[in-house]
């Protein structure tokens, strides 16, 4: 967590002593989902806060520094004077610009190469990288843009990527799924509506999947997968997307 929080702390700090107009700061929805007190049925806005405590008790330590990286930058912006915009995107996909998969790719990727792990039937938020990056430039170049913007229009559930993977590219081995969705998740709805209003357009979700996934046949990635292919780790980061063992 002292990465996160310094670093950002350190980059703030040099950007008042430049006199820097704006900073746009990424953070994640990871600091959004982690309230088991917001309302039940509402969608979840910029002004709900992942709970600390809640993700310390569950070991989810990725949200944790991204809640206090964002909360830090927010509240030394407000101490300091300093124009501070936060976006914060849900699992990004689509074409990387690196050769090497980043870790919200290795979870499409576990997804069609068919980890050993079964997945639970849960809801999905996913933007595309493209997308995130007009975000970024948006919130950037908008003179009125304040305080935060969730980046998370598309949502959907694993069984529903399973099918629309399965009808395009059909011989790959996939994981499994759970039959029956699981109620107990902490990922429920999101709303992206302030960033729309300023104009944010991004694109449909099955761009995004799709053209993910040819990004992965033709640098490689899925090449040993096809017929027998060979099994992959799930990203800690997703732990929670395991089925329990029955």
């Amino acid at each position: 967590m002292e990465p996160a929080v310094k670093g950002t702390l350190n980059i703030l700090e040099v950007c008042s002593s430049m006199k820097v107009q704006k900073v746009v700061v990424v953070s994640s929805t990871s600091a959004v989902h982690f309230n088991p007190n917001w309302p039940q049925g509402k969608p979840k806005d910029e002004s709900c806060w992942s709970d600390k405590k809640v993700c310390m008790e569950n070991e989810l330590w990725y949200c944790v520094a991204k809640t206090v990286a964002e909360e830090t930058a927010l509240e030394y912006a407000e101490k300091n004077g300093l124009n501070v915009v936060t976006v914060c995107p849900c699992i990004v996909f689509g074409p990387q610009l690196q050769p090497v998969v980043n870790t919200s790719s290795e979870l499409l990727v576990y997804v069609i190469k068919g980890g050993p792990n079964a997945m639970n039937d849960r809801l999905w938020h996913i933007v595309d990288v493209r997308d995130v990056a007009d975000a970024l430039l948006l919130v950037y170049e908008k003179p009125e843009s304040s305080g935060r913007y969730i980046s998370a229009l598309n949502y959907i559930n694993t069984k529903a990527i399973l099918e629309l993977l399965k009808k395009t590219y059909p011989n790959y081995n996939y994981v499994k799924c759970k039959d029956n969705a699981d109620q107990n998740s902490p990922i429920t709805p999101i709303s992206s509506e302030k960033l729309k209003n300023q104009g944010w357009k991004p694109r449909a979700l099955e761009e995004t999947l799709l053209d993910s996934v040819e990004y992965y046949r033709k640098t490689g990635i899925l090449q040993d997968v096809e017929g027998e292919g060979q099994a992959c780790r799930l990203p800690d980061l997703f732990q929670f997307f395991h089925a329990a063992e029955e």
